[in-house]
């Protein structure tokens, strides 16, 4: 009989990651679809494929498997926002930040919604983290707009009332996407209109605050339908 190829070996490390990922994975839609009191291990592990020891090994308790979840969208919601630090253009670095924040609400929808639940329930596990983690990060922010308030590059809003807006504009495309598909008859929104989506978006914003967009983000305001 023809010896059979001999299979690649995976790294350790790169084991680690795949069965990580699958967890995580797991563990933010299962979080997602009960909440952190209704979730267990077991049901993450069962979705992840993997024996309830396994999960345990790389995350000891359903807690600290928890915060990562909440973790890992925090981070990549303040990723989102180094437009903030690397233009000093509030058209470009909010059409980037706006950008980016609806594309993460459609790669990492469940992620969203875990931190919506949690803050709708009065943030039980994570109130910490809303007090120092999101209080300093928002700090930072706020100090920017006040500067390009005072440089008369945009109108004298509320700082705070307009990162409020555009975290609850860009979120809801994951947080209600069940409401969106419903009204666009029953189906995901697709590349095209998610696209106008994020244009119609950045410039009801940009106008909202006095600036100008960009002259190719600036198609004429039209439905969706």
């Amino acid at each position: 009989m023809p010896r059979q190829a001999a299979q690649p070996k995976q790294e350790p490390g790169s084991i680690r990651r795949e069965n990580e990922t699958a967890i995580l994975r797991a563990a933010e839609e299962v979080f997602a679809e009960y909440g952190f009191k209704g979730a267990t291990t077991a049901m993450i592990a069962e979705r992840a494929g993997i024996p309830k020891a396994n999960l345990h090994y790389y995350f000891p308790t359903k807690l600290a498997l928890y915060r990562k979840v909440v973790d890992d969208i925090f981070n990549i919601w303040l990723q989102s926002a180094n437009s903030f630090d690397e233009s000093d253009d509030p058209v470009e670095a909010l059409t980037r930040y706006i950008n980016e924040k609806m594309d993460i609400s459609r790669a990492h929808p469940m992620g969203s919604k875990v931190w919506a639940n949690e803050i709708i329930h009065k943030a039980p596990v994570i109130q910490d983290y809303l007090e120092t983690t999101l209080r300093d990060w928002t700090d930072t922010r706020v100090a920017v707009i006040r500067r390009w308030i005072d440089a008369g590059k945009i109108a004298p809003v509320n700082p705070e009332y307009l990162l409020y807006m555009i975290w609850a504009t860009t979120q809801h495309y994951a947080d209600f996407s069940h409401q969106i598909s419903t009204l666009n008859d029953g189906k995901p929104l697709s590349d095209d209109q998610f696209e106008e989506a994020k244009r119609n978006v950045v410039e009801i914003v940009l106008r909202g605050i006095g600036a100008t967009a960009q002259p190719a983000s600036r198609p004429s305001i039209r439905s969706l339908a």
